[in-house]
């Protein structure tokens, strides 16, 4: 209780610094969301939401709302290295505006390429603007890997021809913050695959200051507002894995809060797509299912204004959340158990039930994985 009195008063002596600020842009929160068709009971549901999300008590939906409020009072520096703007996607790709997508519309967003209108020269300049201006307070995000070889030359941006490393070092240089938007600029992503001629890297391996890493090929928008609001809320990181992944995003595995868990400790596994098994929502484990590898909230916060996710549509987890999954996890239609778990996939035919802990090669905190068959006295 004394730590969570403490962050509330962090709360709100971070709130008190922004009401002193300009807003960046005019047009309010609440006109926006009157644009938008969005009631202050919808706003106050969401703000209780996020709460529960970033696994904070009630009362700090409060901070929540005035942190999203006051989020035009926090300049944002999003920049796209090599990466297909996937990550752009999942957030604003929208059928009708969400609070999600209007609370990142509130945000001070000083450079977007995919959303700015400035293009060529007027863009270079606003970006050395805003890494001015705003210097020290800004929050920065990078989507995409960095290519390293060859002193980044494999990707050059702009009218001036800078190269991505030299970009990101810049700008991570005046950055309050830096979040990693995806696994591409978490870990590398597909761009670093074997053999990864371009040299391609996360961003925390080029910089010298922490990094968010939100996991995810793409992450969900939750993960993306919940980390923002959690910046303006606090003004600082928030509790990070491993990894430096937020805990409250990738503190528990796919595999322990998916839909068909009660069907892998039953043993009922689809065989093949389309078997009768996959028309009943069997597990997707011997089909090439990563969840019991992957730590992700996908179960709980899914995708598409939490219509689904890709085990809840029929394909399993690829594990695209973790770092290497490119290389690690393949073949994606095929388990990984005698690679990870040492023989699980071996004895699917035949399991009784599964209490399955993280990984015996320890890419989770649990520790062991146990699997009880049928002994060999039944078997013969």
């Amino acid at each position: 209780m004394d730590t969570h009195e403490a962050l509330y008063q962090q709360g709100v002596t971070r709130m008190e610094q922004l009401r002193q600020l300009q807003p960046r842009h005019g047009e309010t929160l609440q006109e926006k969301m009157l644009q938008n068709g969005i009631s202050r009971r919808d706003f106050m549901k969401w703000t209780a939401s996020v709460a529960a999300m970033l696994a904070l008590p009630l009362p700090f939906s409060t901070l929540v709302a005035e942190a999203a409020e006051l989020a035009n009072r926090v300049p944002l520096i999003w920049l796209h290295l090599a990466e297909c703007t996937g990550c752009s996607e999942s957030l604003i790709r929208t059928d009708t505006p969400n609070l999600d997508a209007l609370i990142f519309d509130h945000v001070s967003l000083e450079y977007h390429e995919t959303l700015m209108a400035a293009a060529g020269w007027q863009a270079e300049e606003n970006l050395e603007h805003a890494l001015e201006a705003y210097k020290g307070n800004y929050l920065l995000a990078v989507e995409g890997a960095v290519p390293t070889a060859n002193n980044g030359a494999y990707l050059t941006v702009g009218c001036k021809g800078h190269t991505g490393l030299h970009i990101v070092k810049e700008a991570a240089a005046g950055a309050a913050a830096i979040i990693s938007v995806g696994t591409c600029a978490a870990f590398g992503g597909v761009q670093a695959a074997s053999p990864n001629p371009t040299g391609a890297k996360g961003v925390y391996e080029v910089v010298n200051k922490p990094v968010i890493n939100l996991g995810g090929c793409p992450p969900s928008e939750k993960n993306i507002v919940g980390t923002l609001m959690y910046f303006i809320m606090f003004g600082k990181l928030p509790a990070l894995d491993m990894f430096n992944r937020p805990k409250w995003a990738y503190g528990a595995r796919v595999h322990d809060n998916c839909e068909r868990r009660g069907r892998f400790d039953a043993g009922e596994f689809v065989e093949e797509f389309g078997d009768q098994g996959a028309k009943d929502g069997y597990c997707l484990y011997k089909v090439g299912c990563k969840g019991p590898y992957t730590y992700n909230n996908c179960p709980t916060e899914r995708f598409n204004h939490h219509t689904s996710w890709p085990v809840l549509a029929g394909h399993g987890c690829m594990g695209c959340s973790e770092p290497n999954f490119w290389d690690d996890m393949a073949d994606f239609e095929k388990p990984l158990g005698r690679q990870l778990l040492h023989g699980l996939d071996a004895t699917t035919d035949t399991i009784g039930a599964v209490i399955l802990g993280a990984t015996a090669v320890g890419i989770g905190a649990h520790a062991v994985a146990s699997v009880f068959a049928k002994s060999e006295e039944e078997e013969s």
